[in-house]
């Protein structure tokens, strides 16, 4: 499956933009993860610093949301005086839907992807888990932090993207059955993970 869309949701501290990279490296597809906080700077005019305070962060209006429903992708973003979050959201889907269509292969991290490619037929839905304690480590590793210090942060950056996902999907965010694959690191690693999905893909032709 040569123009194959893989998107990859992940649990944080559980690898899953590392498996992106590495899928990337095998198969040549290119790898979006905070690239496309750039290409939506261009695409939109707004500053890249400014997004990147805001991505993949859902908007903080709850009057706004209460509004438009309970999926705000659904409801004509193209309206004016958006705050900034709902913006880029809408400008990223709009970079994420011509990756789908540009014909070549592409791997995608968060940004609802799975959700905005929905229905088409080269597109493959990962999603990255591992065992908590597993990820305790990780991310004390990654980032020199203390155990109950690594705890909040996990805690607290899954809680905000499973908001993100809501917010702007009206979906539950990790739910197995919205997936082709559902990995878990803790016990196959991220070399294995990234085998995993490319022998998917493979078996899909």
């Amino acid at each position: 499956m040569a123009n194959c869309i893989v998107t990859i949701a992940r649990q944080y501290g559980s690898g899953g933009r590392e498996v992106g990279r590495l899928l990337s490296e095998r198969t040549g597809w290119k790898f979006y993860d905070k690239d496309l906080i750039t290409l939506a700077a261009q695409k939109s005019g707004l500053s890249s610093e400014a997004l990147q305070n805001v991505d993949e962060k859902a908007a903080n209006s709850l009057l706004y949301t209460l509004a438009l429903g309970s999926s705000i992708y659904n409801h004509g973003l193209e309206r004016v005086n958006l705050p900034i979050n709902d913006r880029l959201f809408v400008v990223q889907s709009e970079i994420i839907k011509d990756l789908a269509a540009s014909g070549e292969g592409a791997i995608i991290v968060g940004r609802c992807a799975d959700y905005v490619l929905a229905g088409r037929d080269n597109l493959v839905r990962v999603y990255i888990t591992a065992d908590f304690d597993a990820r305790v480590k990780t991310v004390m590793e990654r980032h020199d932090l203390t155990e109950p210090a690594a705890k909040d942060l996990i805690v607290k950056t899954d809680k905000r993207r499973a908001n993100y996902y809501s917010y702007y999907t009206g979906e539950k965010w990790g739910r197995a059955d919205k997936y082709d694959l559902v990995i878990s690191t803790d016990r196959i690693g991220i070399d294995g993970a990234a085998s995993l999905i490319a022998d998917y893909i493979d078996k899909l032709g």
